[in-house]
């Protein structure tokens, strides 16, 4: 088992995510995109809001914008209902009746201590890959 670190003043803590979904259905998803898009912009019309996403990318932004998260409604289950490993569906089987048309498909989080420097300090020039791990400390065993 790995020492216990203390917090320290200055210690930079990072927390890497990666969110995994499956679109089972893309004219829910699409749908689902462009309600976010209105919901967000209430002036824009049904045509406008489907003018302007013309991608996948665009759709994702529109409901990362709204909820922060894709298919948010099933992250508060992850620990009852998980979506990886133990007690998770069997791979392969997704969702297919959400609204948004996307099938949540695994979530997982990784905490890393002592990033060199917090992205806020890089200012508009992040570096070539801000998801790197840092070098491996000296003292590590």
């Amino acid at each position: 088992m790995a020492d216990a670190v203390v917090a320290t003043a200055g210690m930079t803590i990072s927390v890497r995510t990666r969110r995994d979904v499956v679109i089972v259905d893309p004219d829910r998803f699409l749908t689902a995109a462009r309600q976010a898009l209105r919901d967000l912009n209430p002036e824009l019309t049904e045509a406008q809001a489907a003018d302007a996403l013309t991608d996948v990318t665009d759709a994702v932004h529109a409901l990362l914008d709204r909820d922060g998260q894709l298919a948010m409604d099933h992250v508060g289950a992850a620990m009852t209902d998980p979506e990886v490993g133990s007690g998770a569906p069997p791979p392969g089987v997704r969702i297919s009746d959400r609204s948004d048309g996307l099938s949540p498909a695994g979530r997982l989080q990784q905490i890393v201590l002592d990033e060199p420097q917090p992205l806020q300090d890089y200012g508009c020039f992040l570096p070539d890959d801000p998801f790197a791990l840092p070098p491996a400390s000296d003292s590590a065993p």
